[in-house]
């Protein structure tokens, strides 16, 4: 594989990590097999039935309570909004996620991100409605002041510095030979990203011409990046280099300055992270408030109480995400 820029993963995975990676559990509402009774063999071991009773009342054990006071927030929140005649639309939703995916370096690190976290775009879209709920609730408690912001920044300007960075586009083969021919191309006037479409051997680059994008120091092979760094922006190297993937024809497509983002850039970002973590910590107490003033009916907890088994009804849903 031909050496990479580095990407990390941003703020937003505290958001997706802490408030949306959650567990599915299949309980409550519908037969997740369909068909046939209660009594249904789904599997067996040595000739012995596994029914689907028996999965329902073991799956019932695990996450069961769990998901029930999940389905009750979530009600709790769904009440509270409407009482308030708070709407979230889809392009409230569309909006949060695209706030979300800007934390990100690229489209491909969020990507990355909601694969860790076990999830499709679907599900955090599906997610986001009741976020937002939760925050237009509380947002008129979450005070944020310009000194709060000011004081944000003074403390962790390091997390706004962007480090000096390169962009570069190569053409990777296996010998020198090949590499040498290739040249001979492009001083003949061939046109850089179509040879790298159809002589280069890294996958990750050559449909895209060749584009490894930007890239810091230390992120690339030694020899790459000493080459790299040697090019003015628009040069290509006159002579193959050799790294321990193979031969490169590099091309220095761009070149950004290390900068550090002053307060009035960060500004508005910087009082939307501070107001998301005061909504999140009001959130738990503001959700057990709820809880305390509510009439609330649950049958698997006073099943758990009693020691006997839950009855035996099953569905899908996802657990209740918490503020963040």
């Amino acid at each position: 594989m031909a050496a990479q820029p580095a990407r990390s993963g941003g703020k937003a995975w505290m958001y997706i990590s802490l408030g949306l990676a959650l567990i599915l559990i299949v309980v409550l509402i519908k037969p997740p097999f369909g068909g046939g009774s209660d009594k249904t063999a789904i599997g067996s071991v040595n000739g012995v039935s596994i029914t689907k009773e028996k999965l329902y009342d073991q799956m019932v054990k695990l996450g069961g309570a769990q998901t029930m006071d999940n389905l009750i927030q979530e009600e709790l929140i769904k009440q509270e909004a409407d009482k308030a005649k708070i709407v979230v639309t889809d392009a409230d939703v569309d909006s949060e996620i695209a706030r979300i995916k800007k934390q990100f370096p690229t489209e491909a690190d969020f990507d990355n991100a909601l694969t860790q976290s076990g999830m499709t775009l679907d599900d955090l879209k599906a997610q986001t409605p009741m976020q937002l709920q939760i925050r237009k609730i509380l947002e008129p408690q979450a005070k944020v002041t310009d000194k709060d912001v000011e004081d944000y920044y003074n403390t962790n300007k390091a997390q706004y510095d962007t480090p000096e960075q390169w962009k570069a586009s190569h053409i990777l083969v296996a010998t020198k030979e090949e590499a040498d021919a290739i040249l001979k191309q492009l001083k003949g006037g061939a046109d850089f990203a179509t040879l790298a479409k159809e002589k280069s051997t890294d996958p990750g680059s050559k449909d895209k011409g060749g584009d490894l994008g930007f890239f810091g120091k230390g992120a690339m092979d030694p020899e790459f990046e000493k080459a790299t760094l040697a090019l003015k922006v628009g040069e290509t190297t006159t002579a193959p280099v050799k790294s321990s993937f193979g031969y490169h024809i590099i091309k220095l497509t761009d070149h950004h300055d290390a900068k550090q983002a002053t307060l009035a850039e960060k500004k508005d970002e910087i009082k939307d992270q501070l107001i998301q973590s005061k909504v999140s910590d009001l959130s738990t107490a503001w959700l057990e408030d709820l809880k305390s003033k509510a009439k609330i009916t649950n049958s698997l907890a006073d099943d758990a109480a009693a020691g006997t088994p839950a009855p035996t009804n099953t569905g899908a849903v996802n657990n209740a995400p918490t503020a963040q």
